[in-house]
């Protein structure tokens, strides 16, 4: 049963920033702007938060510290995001080549901020931010260990942002306009939506979840960030792709793939794993054979917004 509670919470580790990263890029891509500047938005936040964690810690701990992080994650992730939206919709530049020179440019700024202050890559942090038990609800048989037990805030904030995005982007206004410019921009701009102003909206939320995302992938899972979340900004792509841009799959997506990191990532925490003799190597390799498998059976299926991709101009049809 141990076994079972431990996968379970290192499942929620994994998939829950792929989950909020995934999220940030359905809103950019159902405004009809491709963000793959997903991983270096990622390590911005990471950076910046885990930075400001770094040098606060001496002075305060705990969930009040985290969210702070949290806050200059989501700031800092807005903010690089700017040069991705100027690039694409002001400047109607390559979307795929703007995106690529973000994801190229954060990790070497990291490095290179981080060893100009402390004269070394690696950002240490002191983790205390993990709640051992939730109280009331993490003395729940069997629920209590599974999901109020050895957990952080990040978590539960992720599947709040889950349920906002489904209710913005099916049930109010701005959603409605957001994918209406991401499937017939003209269309939307013959009846008053601005869809200058709605796409920079779809990519700045991008960036505020994706810069999010980063910081909750380094806390639960490590104790230093060294400019890198191990691909995991790729990862949160596919899941945007093989959750179809919906909420609800893309949950089921990241769960999936959550899954599979788990297991490359854990293994060794699990008895039965550990003890079929595989080589570690090919365990690393699981969650990107997956995501290739998944991707090669699902992208004929693929049904991404229509104009996504697509600078728009006002006076062409």
């Amino acid at each position: 049963m141990d076994s079972i509670f431990f996968l379970v919470q290192q499942t929620m580790f994994f998939s829950i920033p792929l989950l909020v990263v995934a999220l940030g890029g359905m809103f950019s891509e159902r405004s009809g702007v491709w963000n793959i500047a997903l991983e270096g938005i990622m390590v911005i936040g990471a950076f910046a938060s885990i930075f400001t964690i770094s040098v606060l810690q001496n002075s305060m701990s705990g969930q009040l510290l985290l969210i702070i992080a949290i806050l200059v994650a989501i700031a800092s992730g807005i903010i690089f995001t700017i040069f991705h939206a100027i690039a694409s919709i002001n400047l109607k530049a390559d979307q795929t080549i703007s995106g690529t020179a973000l994801n190229m440019f954060a990790p070497a700024f990291a490095t290179f901020v981080a060893r100009m202050i402390q004269n070394t890559q690696a950002i240490d942090f002191t983790n205390t931010f993990r709640i051992e038990s939730v109280p009331l609800l993490g003395s729940i048989p069997i629920l209590g260990p599974l999901l109020f037990q050895n957990t952080y805030i990040t978590t539960y904030l992720g599947f709040i942002i889950l349920i906002v995005s489904a209710f913005v982007v099916y049930k109010t206004k701005f959603g409605l306009r957001l994918r209406a410019c991401g499937e017939h921009p003209h269309a939307a701009d013959s009846v008053g939506i601005n869809v200058y102003k709605i796409r920079y909206a779809g990519v700045l939320i991008s960036g505020a979840l994706a810069g999010l995302g980063g910081l909750i992938f380094v806390v639960p899972t490590a104790t230093s960030f060294n400019a890198t979340v191990a691909g995991y900004g790729f990862l949160a792509l596919a899941v945007l792709i093989f959750g179809q841009w919906r909420p609800k799959r893309i949950l089921l997506a990241a769960f999936f793939f959550g899954f599979m990191k788990t297991i490359a990532a854990a293994y060794s925490g699990i008895p039965f794993l550990q003890g079929l003799g595989i080589p570690q190597d090919i365990y690393k390799m699981i969650p990107y054979i997956a995501t290739l498998i998944v991707l090669a059976l699902t992208s004929k299926k693929s049904q991404a917004p229509r104009a996504s991709g697509i600078p728009y101009d006002k006076g062409k049809r």
